[in-house]
């Protein structure tokens, strides 16, 4: 059985010394161990930002995709490849904002695959303009005076569009980052987990004692049940979405690829595909 170090590649990370990614790298590698995954067994389809690069750090199947595109991708991979375990990655400006659209029916349309969000609430890569998880008054490169668009609510969101698992961490609880990722992978459909990676190059607001003093853990709150959706909703409401751990789970709801009629289990590459000649000439002269 793989360790967490056999995740591992030679491939050395270039993020700034102290971003948030670094953890989230090393609570993928050590979920996909304690799961008894082997690398073989899992593929990381990446978008673009800083973000993004996690798909060449670690030893497992990687694809870089591009901007906002990395959760068709990975559907694709998964609905080609049941085999497979399949975790999308990608930044806040990635997913909320070009890949937006590709997000909600995602969820929506729930095929079994886990995405995880590096939510750092600013344009790393390009060095530091307003993201859609910007405050209100947040000045960068793009917003001189401050922004005046309110920041967008994923978990809220994602609750609305119909999502069967939602989870929110931060990358200073390597602990706790893992086990979410772990009952993410396990969860049958789509998982949404977004985490609180700081960006200490660029969010001099959003740091880590900032989170530290702000977020909630769910873990802590007595009776917290998070398959009860509205209570899930009301307790985003009530701490402004600064909160850790599984918000809400529907274990019941069947994944996209349940509900194809004659789908197969099997991965395409292991499938008899050949068309008996029979075959093909009947359905030709169906339409002659």
């Amino acid at each position: 059985m793989a360790t967490f170090k056999q995740f591992r590649n030679k491939v050395k990370p270039n993020w700034c010394p102290g971003c948030g990614d670094f953890s989230v790298l090393a609570a993928m590698q050590r979920a996909f161990a304690n799961l008894g995954l082997e690398p073989e067994d899992v593929a990381i389809v990446s978008g673009i930002g800083c973000s993004g690069r996690i798909s060449g750090y670690l030893n497992a199947y990687g694809f870089h995709g591009i901007h906002g595109r990395a959760l068709p991708i990975a559907q694709g991979l998964k609905l080609a490849n049941r085999d497979l375990t399949v975790v999308a990655a990608g930044g806040d400006g990635d997913g909320f904002a070009i890949g937006m659209g590709h997000t909600i029916h995602a969820i929506r349309r729930n095929v079994d695959i886990t995405y995880i969000v590096m939510d750092n609430q600013v344009y790393g890569l390009t060095k530091g303009q307003t993201s859609p998880r910007s405050e209100v008054g947040f000045k960068t490169k793009s917003t001189p005076k401050g922004s005046i668009e309110s920041p967008l609510s994923p978990m809220e969101m994602a609750l609305t569009v119909g999502a069967g698992f939602v989870a929110q961490g931060f990358s200073s609880d390597l602990k706790q980052l893992t086990r979410l990722i772990e009952e993410g992978i396990k969860h049958k459909g789509f998982s949404l987990i977004n985490v609180y990676s700081p960006c200490v190059t660029y969010n001099k607001i959003n740091t880590y004692d900032w989170f530290k003093d702000h977020l909630v853990n769910l873990e802590e709150e007595e009776g917290y049940d998070p398959s009860d959706r509205t209570k899930a909703m009301q307790k985003l409401m009530e701490h402004n979405s600064l909160v850790t751990g599984i918000i809400y789970q529907d274990k019941n709801r069947p994944s996209y690829e349940d509900m194809i009629p004659g789908f197969r289990e099997e991965p395409l590459v292991k499938q008899d595909l050949t068309l008996p000649r029979e075959k093909f000439e009947a359905m030709v002269a169906e339409f002659s």
